[in-house]
């Protein structure tokens, strides 16, 4: 199986369908969790708008998308908060790519992004339901640490310095 992770600008199809069905399957596990219903159409609709991920663009951020076989598979983010601090954010693998090594290579390939923008220490938060997250980022030498932002729905913070 072949793996590429490539730049992709934030605001292409192929990142706004990674962006729809991450956004899609996060809110939608918070909502059956806590609510037992899914996300409202109306509510992801504006949520997907809302954050364009402009962010993720150069000179201070970057959008990977993971490429199984020369299918978009997946994504991650990477922006600059400061001058030595980048967080990672949006990584997703589409459902039937999971289990392939894929995310290995998306956060690697983050956090060599990252060291590209000057980043000298990755951070990024999760939820608990999230446990694949928390797993990967763990295996990968995330250390968990105290809040660094105010994210209502993010109850783990990680970082990593990226030596």
């Amino acid at each position: 199986m072949t793996w590429t992770i490539a730049p992709e600008p934030y605001d292409s199809p192929v990142a706004a369908a990674l962006w729809r069905a991450y956004y899609t399957e996060v809110s939608d596990r918070w909502y059956l969790l806590h609510e037992n219903h899914r996300t409202d159409p109306a509510e992801l609709e504006r949520e997907i708008a809302a954050r364009t991920g402009a962010e993720l663009a150069p000179p201070h951020g970057q959008l990977l998308v993971a490429w199984h076989e020369g299918t978009a598979a997946g994504s991650a983010g990477v922006r600059l908060l400061d001058a030595t601090t980048a967080e990672l954010t949006r990584v997703f693998l589409y459902e039937g790519m999971r289990g392939r090594g894929g995310a290995t290579r998306l956060v690697t390939a983050a956090e060599d992004a990252a060291r590209e923008l000057g980043a000298k220490v990755m951070i990024l938060d999760t939820r608990n339901d999230l446990v694949e997250a928390r797993t990967l980022y763990t295996r990968l030498g995330y250390e968990e640490t105290d809040r660094h932002n105010n994210d209502p729905y993010a109850e783990h913070w990680f970082r990593k310095p990226l030596n």
